[in-house]
């Protein structure tokens, strides 16, 4: 069975383009990927800042969180 694996983002071309190159980079087999648009879906920021993720694009792994390049900051979602 697959981990899961969480993909925050805020919809920025930095968070679109890190998408694309990362979370769609992740092997299937290994890690289900979840894709969270925060600033659509604000109600799991709160979520988010609980896993690590300071800025976005970030990518939450076995409750690791990885920050890629920086879109925006957590506090600037809000």
């Amino acid at each position: 069975m697959a981990s899961k694996a969480i993909f925050y983002h805020a919809g920025c071309p930095v968070c679109v383009s890190a998408e694309q190159a990362v979370a769609n980079a992740i092997d299937p087999s290994k890690y289900a990927v979840e894709i969270v648009h925060l600033g659509t879906d604000k109600a799991r920021i709160a979520e988010a800042e609980k896993a690590g993720v300071k800025s976005v694009p970030a990518l939450v792994i076995d409750g690791a969180a990885f920050h890629i390049n920086f879109g925006a900051g957590i506090d600037d979602l809000k």
